[in-house]
């Protein structure tokens, strides 16, 4: 079954600065909506008024045309990939996987590297491995949608090339939001592709349109 996540009529100001303006956004199952746009533009003051942590002047958070209040709360529906690190350092690998229900194995294959860190703390992983845990978390996880920002960061080229791969085989089963200043790799995987830019949102119907608004030579 195809669900629809939708954020509308979003608007957000910071004392007399205006962030964001009657915003509109779509993510839908089967698809990697991407989110573009400089830095300080709202991409993640976006992503956390949809997850329902951060208040706005005025929005409506719909999953299938019904609101959808503190999506934080119900991770069947969705989950967020922060920016900043979220899994305790002092947590290891083996009980990750184990209260998240996940195969071991299956991450392994995709990454050798970890075939002798089943017994590591996150604390010891790199910063590039830690980051790849927490992505591989909220992809493998049972959701509907999950939000990811910045999941590039801190990636060497190679692990990049993978994360993408497993981007495209996620998007079987959900509806992925995706933004990162690295913005070739978000054109390389987005079905749907916005630019927030101005306090707006803008659907692309051509890259090209990203060079037109001011955004990226490409």
């Amino acid at each position: 079954m195809k669900h629809t996540l939708e954020a509308d009529g979003i608007n957000l100001e910071f004392g007399n600065r205006k962030i964001l303006s009657d915003i509109y956004l779509k993510c839908e199952t089967g698809k990697i909506t991407g989110l573009l746009g400089r830095n300080g533009n709202g991409k993640s003051c976006l992503m956390n008024i949809i997850y329902g942590t951060l208040n706005a002047t005025d929005k409506s958070i719909r999953l299938d045309g019904r609101p959808l209040l503190q999506a934080y709360k119900k991770p069947e529906i969705l989950l967020y990939l922060p920016q900043f690190n979220f899994i305790p350092k002092f947590l290891k690998l083996k009980s990750i996987f184990t209260d998240f229900n996940l195969e071991y194995n299956e991450l392994e294959s995709l990454f050798p590297e970890f075939k002798t860190k089943y017994n590591s703390r996150i604390k010891n992983l790199s910063g590039g491995q830690r980051r790849l845990i927490e992505i591989y978390i909220v992809l493998k996880s049972n959701s509907k949608f999950a939000l990811l920002d910045e999941p590039f960061s801190h990636l060497s080229p190679l692990m990049i090339e993978t994360v993408k791969e497993l981007l495209l085989e996620t998007k079987k089963t959900k509806g992925l939001l995706v933004t990162d200043h690295m913005f070739r790799d978000i054109i390389d995987v987005s079905d749907d592709l916005y630019l927030l830019t101005g306090g707006r949102t803008h659907l692309t119907k051509d890259i090209k349109e990203l060079e037109f608004l001011g955004y990226a030579k490409l």
